[in-house]
């Protein structure tokens, strides 16, 4: 896989995991463990693009 398919594809995850964010925290009762978690996955995947960016 090139770095440009899988920054794409790191960057679909990144969306996909804004959007988990966003549904966890307009719910109810928001699990706070579980924000932690997605925000976490969220951070490793934007640092991932970015090395990837770096060593493009």
């Amino acid at each position: 896989m090139s770095n440009q398919s899988r920054i794409e594809s790191l960057r679909r995850r990144h969306s996909s995991l804004d959007d988990k964010i966003t549904d966890e925290v307009h719910r109810p009762l928001p699990d706070q463990r579980i924000l932690m978690c997605l925000k976490l996955q969220k951070l490793r995947v934007k640092e991932e693009m970015d090395r990837l960016r770096t060593h493009a």
